[in-house]
């Protein structure tokens, strides 16, 4: 048996989209962070970045199971002296949904350039409307429990 090693010339990107109504938010960013990074694909290389293209809607209607909601925080720094940022998971959700949601599947994509450039097929919007048409995304028809 031959076994082949797919090149970065040769790879062949699809749209999906990634319904999160309803859906717990890190079953829904492990699914992207997955399809991003291509590992749904029988042509899967570890090496070379052969995933496609997520579009991520209804951010705002995810969920966070447990007492996530309450004691989960975000955390960013301004760069000066004492300029600690803290979130709480509830006011993400209710101001920026789409960015929890990118946050949630930057954290599950390699720290290296492959997941950088992942990232950059990452679409995430609160609501049900994006501007892809053009692109004809796919609906993504795994199971996301």
């Amino acid at each position: 048996m031959k076994t082949t090693m797919e090149k970065s010339g040769q790879v062949q990107r699809k749209w999906y989209i990634i319904d999160a109504t309803g859906k717990s938010v890190g079953r829904v960013a492990a699914a992207a962070a997955s399809i991003l990074r291509g590992k749904e694909k029988v042509t899967y290389t570890p090496h070379v970045d052969c995933g496609d293209h997520v579009i991520v809607l209804n951010c705002d209607k995810a969920v966070f199971t447990g007492n996530k909601l309450l004691q989960k925080n975000y955390y960013r720094h301004t760069g000066w002296i004492g300029g600690l940022k803290t979130v709480s998971a509830k006011d993400m959700m209710e101001k920026n949904a789409d960015r929890a949601m990118y946050l949630a599947i930057k954290g599950m994509l390699p720290a290296t350039t492959i997941g950088r450039s992942a990232l950059t097929r990452l679409r995430v919007y609160k609501g049900s409307e994006h501007n892809h048409q053009a692109q004809m995304p796919e609906v993504w028809t795994r199971d996301i429990k």
